[in-house]
């Protein structure tokens, strides 16, 4: 069996410690910082016990890297696992053109009788892991399952997006959105539905507090956070919906809708400025009044190991 090339990304498991030397006694420190302290332990354990895994595999050649160390468009691998939870597979493909499938590992998934149990204190949810097709637990059976070719990936669709023509380098895996840098802001702008570079839709005009596109995988996120409807997870088309229009009158029906694999949607922005938030905050391109920015589903799509 010819040897695979392996990159193993990785959420950081330092972004929370209490309980150092010199910190407050554990008798002293909150239920809920506790809570987030084993959070990190239970992540580290995973990323160590995933690393034995891949250690004792002769035909992977392999190596770590953080995914806050990530910097350059992954190349020459034949698989990207992730280990963290939709977050960090969300970065990955920030990185990945659709030629090199992606496994995510939730390495803590939210346990019910943990989130009843402090219920009355705070939200003890943990990872929802929707796009993750393995735990620590099932990790090795599902990848010895890729490496033999009885698991396939499948196709999730992207949200490609220019502006003013010019094709952003980043494509969208869950959702765009686009809005004031300041939330409190009401934004105008206007978009319609087109087809082939021709309008197929009316033009709607909108105040409001921006305008969300989601991916089917990205409609179960935000999206449907915000009343809109889960898609399934193959589909080619994008679901679009207004924040919080101002004032819509008889364009309410027009505020929340689709925009079919076929169509794209065109958007002009007349606010002094803007920001366009690509699956999150941490990918972004600041926009001004003008502009003219189009969406569609036709990215390159991502290659991902559905649970």
């Amino acid at each position: 069996m010819a040897r695979r090339r392996l990159l193993l990304l990785l959420k950081p498991f330092d972004v929370f410690q209490f309980g150092q030397s010199g910190g407050a006694s554990p008798i002293t420190i909150p239920q809920a910082f506790r809570y987030l302290d084993n959070r990190r332990k239970v992540h580290k354990d995973a990323i160590n016990f995933c690393q034995d895994i891949l250690r004792k595999k002769s035909n992977i050649d392999w190596e770590p890297i953080l995914r806050t160390n990530l910097s350059q468009p992954i190349r020459n691998f034949d698989l990207v696992v992730t280990v963290g939870g939709d977050g960090t597979l969300l970065q990955a493909s920030h990185f990945l053109d659709d030629s090199i499938p992606v496994l995510g590992v939730n390495s803590d998934p939210t346990q019910v009788k943990e989130v009843e149990k402090f219920s009355n204190e705070f939200d003890a949810t943990r990872s929802t892991g929707y796009l993750c097709a393995a735990t620590v637990q099932s990790f090795e059976q599902v990848l010895d399952d890729i490496l033999a070719g009885q698991k396939l990936p499948s196709n999730l669709s992207r949200i490609s997006l220019s502006v003013n023509s010019q094709p952003l380098s980043s494509y969208a895996l869950n959702d765009v959105l686009i809005a004031d840098p300041c939330p409190a802001t009401v934004s105008r702008f206007s978009f319609r539905i087109q087809r082939d570079g021709e309008s197929c839709g009316q033009l709607v005009n909108c105040r409001s507090s921006g305008l969300r596109v989601s991916t089917a995988a990205g409609s179960t996120a935000a999206m449907l956070s915000a009343g809109g409807f889960a898609m399934p997870v193959l589909s080619e088309d994008l679901q679009y919906m207004v924040r919080e229009p101002i004032s819509p009158g008889a364009a309410i029906r027009l505020m929340h809708g689709i925009i079919k694999s076929d169509q794209s949607m065109k958007a002009s922005w007349f606010s002094k400025k803007g920001v366009i938030y690509i699956d999150g905050s941490h990918v972004f391109h600041s926009i001004q009044h003008g502009d003219s920015i189009e969406l569609s589903s036709k990215a390159p799509s991502l290659k991902v190991f559905l649970p």
